[in-house]
């Protein structure tokens, strides 16, 4: 059974509830959000759509590399 992410909450809420998605965002390129204190203060705001866009991530990339993972994404 595959885990859901809900793409509209915050990295930092999906972060907490699921800690192995901090390692598949520095896999995808997320190298910063690892960075001491990155994920309690831009992570507050910051979405993974939203992320995803200003690494010049697509978004079939990060929904493939999620559902590799056993992850579902779950969009707005």
């Amino acid at each position: 059974m595959s885990k859901v992410i809900d793409l509209s909450r915050s990295v930092y809420e999906i972060c907490i509830e699921n800690p192995e998605v901090m390692d598949i965002m520095k896999e995808l390129g997320f190298e910063d959000i690892a960075k001491s204190g990155m994920l309690k203060t831009a992570g507050r705001f910051m979405t993974l759509p939203k992320g995803a866009a200003l690494k010049k991530i697509s978004s079939d990339k990060l929904k493939e590399t999620f559902m590799k993972k056993g992850y579902q994404l779950k969009e707005q």
